[in-house]
């Protein structure tokens, strides 16, 4: 599978996913209010003094609303906080709504993470899901569109024991994506997975750490594309 190469010096970088849940050293604001152990507001202090006393409980410092000024953050366990996080979006989620999964690629994916990611989709189609196969392009990477067409074919040539795909991939802005609907039960076949899991965990999401003057390109881009 090709890689993109590319390499800079040291860069500026800046948080790209809005969705991360910040925690414990990765707190870096210079105050928070914090809530205890027991769900009792214990008041505003350094992040350095609330993550001790978090830790000193045996728990993890968590910040649950990122938006307040100061930071609100929680002394909990994340790894059941998580849990819960995500019990609630199943039982929130629309009954009979499409049930729909998506798998990112970049350009620069290399072949171990490609094949994680395509073990991924394959779980995802043996639960009956439709799975959606996005790439996403980065600053020049816009100027290698080519290669970003072919990750997706070979993702969908490597996922054909399983899926079949609805359409050709499409470009809109930054992103190609195509969308694939799962063989039936009997004509699958798992191709980098050894058994279909009972249940999909939950993927924990990274904080993506994107270089800022590839934001600014993005951005250029972008207006430039909307303006034509």
């Amino acid at each position: 599978m090709a890689a993109y190469p590319f390499s800079r010096g040291k860069r500026s970088y800046h948080r790209r996913n809005k969705n991360y849940i910040r925690k414990n050293e990765r707190i870096r604001c210079p105050e928070v209010r914090v809530i205890g152990p027991s769900g009792k507001m214990v008041g505003v202090m350094d992040p350095r003094d609330a993550l001790k006393m978090a830790k000193d409980s045996g728990l993890d410092l968590v910040e649950v609303s990122p938006t307040a000024r100061p930071p609100v953050c929680r002394i909990l366990d994340f790894g059941k906080y998580k849990y819960e996080q995500s019990k609630k979006k199943k039982k929130d989620a629309p009954k009979g709504s499409t049930r729909l999964k998506e798998v990112k690629f970049r350009v620069s994916t290399g072949r171990h993470d490609y094949e994680t990611k395509l073990r991924r989709a394959e779980q995802f189609l043996a639960h009956g899901h439709k799975v959606k196969l996005t790439l996403t392009f980065r600053g020049r990477e816009m100027e290698h569109q080519d290669l970003g067409y072919d990750t997706l074919r070979g993702a969908i040539q490597d996922l054909s024991t399983m899926a079949v795909a609805d359409n050709q991939p499409r470009k809109a802005g930054r992103h190609i994506s195509i969308m694939v609907s799962p063989l039936p039960k009997q004509q699958q076949v798992l191709k980098f997975s050894k058994d279909v899991v009972r249940e999909i965990p939950e993927e924990e999401e990274e904080e993506e750490e994107v270089p800022l003057d590839e934001i600014l390109e993005e951005d250029k881009t972008e207006k430039e594309e909307n303006q034509g």
